[in-house]
């Protein structure tokens, strides 16, 4: 068999077990249904359990709420308005309850903003609340907790210019406010205080609660993609699905960093206590309630009489923006390309949020990923299309692998040459397998070749798919963003059909992830076909008929396999197709070789006894082997 279809035909199968394997090992979890019922078209949650059993402080004074559940309905209410968030927050409680993203629709060509937060008495309740835990003599009444009515202060919208500040004065004579801030994008500080004009002192316990009532609906339930609750403690992640919330309360991590949340597809709502300020952080569920509940609970603390104290907590709710989360994570506000850099190989030495970068799903391949969404990020800056920055990341992975690639394709023409001569060897040696290999493994030393080189450049792309594959699948910046024509959305598949002659007649395309989607590809995935089978036919069929069939349908395979994916990604592969094809016909061509692609063709997939001569520019020398090139 010709070496350099032997090396195409491992990469290939080896490709593929990668997939299956990963697919075997690492199946998507079934959703689990919430627990609610519905009465009148309205979802009903069953009522709270007691707050036995709720989180104590870090030095154990006081204890936090346990699940929340009284409807905000009729409380008063305060906008939000911003340039990329618009919302508003229930005088019960305080709760920032309800919330919509300015610059993202739930359809690629819908109006409707995407909701992040919704109050209670709404399908999918998903909310933040702040309250203080009583210590000390105090009881629950004299202290605010997830149900109290606030009163407006000062400020009756939240703006980026504006705060507002709730006051609640207890019934034991302490006052208690909350003034709650926001910036341009996502970020919210909360700052809780209270003061103690009576003549004892007092112990509290302020604390934070990011609460979800049932799992969400459009739960991908994806291998690749964490969703579910993150807590980042003393620069470690974990990611804990819902799956492993359920009927457990996570040990309570007492630390100084980090941050405690739940994280979407693209979205993500997270506490961030103060730096260097010790808290508890938490993650638990209320069965009965079917809440789960992020906590941060800080330390009791003693407030003497005739004094105030204030702690305070930020809020992240929005999108995860690569560029907006790191900048909060570098504890700046504005980034240009050479603090990005210096930010990005870690030579910054401003301060922010320990590890958010980290709250994006890089993987188990994050030495590749943020590289490779680093570089994508930027020539996108400069380009403005995210298709053709995929290409030009293509030309940039295929111009460092060049080195590599020329000495494979180098490798692969004096196998080439030594055709003839091995040939000879195999007539030579019959069936003595041991002999064949000795001498085979001669002539290669003798000719300087290897015969594996070929395989490396082809295996080097594998981890290189895997990690753009995340990249276009967990980044927001590939969301809904375009290319050309009906490509608007290189985040989901080829939106065009056989079905409807790819837009040419008046019906919509079978449904992504449909039976009838799989049979009728687009556009895209039918050229990743023809780019493939080109790529192929630079050289001749496999001697073999079973090898020669299976090259023969390996580019129709992957076709319809990759079919279904994101489009960005097929977009990679034609591209990276396309460049190796050139490259590999170029290199043929300086080395004395015209590849017969036409001739390849028509000759399909029957074997023959022998390979066929590549044809040279001129006649070839009498006697093979590499000193025979020109």
């Amino acid at each position: 068999m010709d070496d350099q279809n032997r090396n195409l035909l491992l990469a290939m199968v080896l490709s593929t077990a990668v997939l299956f394997a990963w697919f075997i090992l690492f199946p998507p979890p079934d959703a689990v249904e919430p627990n609610a019922v519905t009465q009148n078209g309205v979802v009903v949650l069953p009522e709270a359990e007691s707050a036995t059993g709720a989180p104590t402080s870090a030095d154990g004074g006081a204890a936090a709420p346990d699940a929340i559940q009284t409807t905000t309905a009729n409380a008063p209410r305060l906008d939000i308005e911003t340039e990329s968030l618009t919302g508003s927050i229930s005088l019960a409680g305080g709760r920032i309850d309800t919330l919509f993203l300015n610059d993202y629709e739930e359809e690629l060509s819908g109006t409707d903003k995407v909701e992040l937060l919704a109050p209670i008495g709404t399908e999918q309740p998903y909310y933040t609340v702040f309250g203080w835990a009583p210590g000390g003599s105090l009881s629950g009444d004299d202290v605010p907790g997830p149900d109290t009515i606030w009163s407006a202060e000062s400020g009756t919208k939240l703006t980026a210019n504006t705060p507002i500040v709730l006051r609640w004065d207890s019934p034991a004579g302490l006052i208690f406010r909350r003034t709650i801030s926001i910036d341009e994008k996502f970020m919210f500080t909360v700052a809780q205080a209270v003061e103690n004009p009576t003549e004892n002192a007092i112990r509290v316990a302020p604390y934070g609660i990011v609460a979800r009532h049932g799992e969400p609906q459009d739960l991908m339930g994806f291998f690749i993609l964490h969703e579910g609750a993150i807590q980042m403690v003393d620069g470690v992640l974990s990611e804990i699905d819902y799956d492993d919330i359920l009927g457990e309360t996570s040990e309570a991590q007492i630390t100084e960093s980090g941050y405690v949340g739940f994280t979407d597809h693209f979205w993500m709502t997270a506490l961030i206590p103060e730096e260097n300020t010790p808290h508890t952080s938490r993650i638990q569920y209320v069965a009965g309630s079917d809440v789960y509940q992020a906590l941060t609970v800080y330390p009791t603390i003693d407030v003497a009489a005739g004094t105030s104290r204030e702690t305070t907590t930020r809020v992240f709710a929005g999108a995860k923006e690569w560029d907006t989360i790191r900048n909060y994570e570098a504890g700046r506000n504005v980034i240009g390309l050479r603090d990005s850099v210096s930010y990005f190989f870690g030579f910054s030495d401003q301060t922010g949020i320990d590890g958010f970068v980290e709250s994006i799903d890089w993987g188990l391949f994050q030495f590749l990923t943020k590289p490779i969404f680093f570089i994508l990020h930027e020539l996108n800056l400069v380009i403005g299309n995210m298709g053709l920055s995929i290409i030009a990341l293509t030309l940039l992975i295929k111009g460092i692998l060049f080195p590599l690639a020329r000495k494979s394709y180098i490798s692969m023409a004096k196998m080439k040459e030594l055709q003839p001569e091995m040939e000879k060897i195999k007539e030579r040696t019959g069936d003595d397998r041991q002999k064949l290999q000795t001498e085979m493994m001669g002539l290669y030393k003798k000719e300087k070749v290897n015969p594996a080189s070929g395989c490396l450049p082809i295996l080097l792309q594998i981890p290189i798919f895997f990690s753009l594959y995340k990249v276009i699948f967990v980044t927001i910046e590939l969301r809904h963003a375009p290319f050309f024509g009906p490509f608007q959305d290189l985040s989901a598949p080829d939106p065009t059909s056989f079905f409807n002659a790819f837009g040419l007649l008046p019906f919509a395309a079978p449904d992504a992830g449909s039976i009838l989607a799989l049979i009728f590809i687009g556009i895209l995935p039918l050229l990743l076909g023809i780019s493939m089978f080109l790529q192929q036919k630079l050289n001749p069929a496999p001697t073999d008929a079973t090898q020669a069939m299976i090259f023969a349908w390996m580019p129709w395979v992957f076709m319809f396999m990759l079919g279904s994916f994101a489009s960005g990604l097929v977009v990679y592969w034609i591209a990276n197709n396309t460049i190796t094809f050139v490259q590999q016909y170029t290199i043929m061509r300086m080395h004395g070789y015209k590849p017969d692609i036409w001739g390849n063709i028509r000759s399909g997939p029957k074997a023959t006894d022998k390979p066929d001569a590549p044809k040279k520019d001129s006649a070839p020398s009498k006697k093979p082997g590499p000193k025979s090139k020109k």
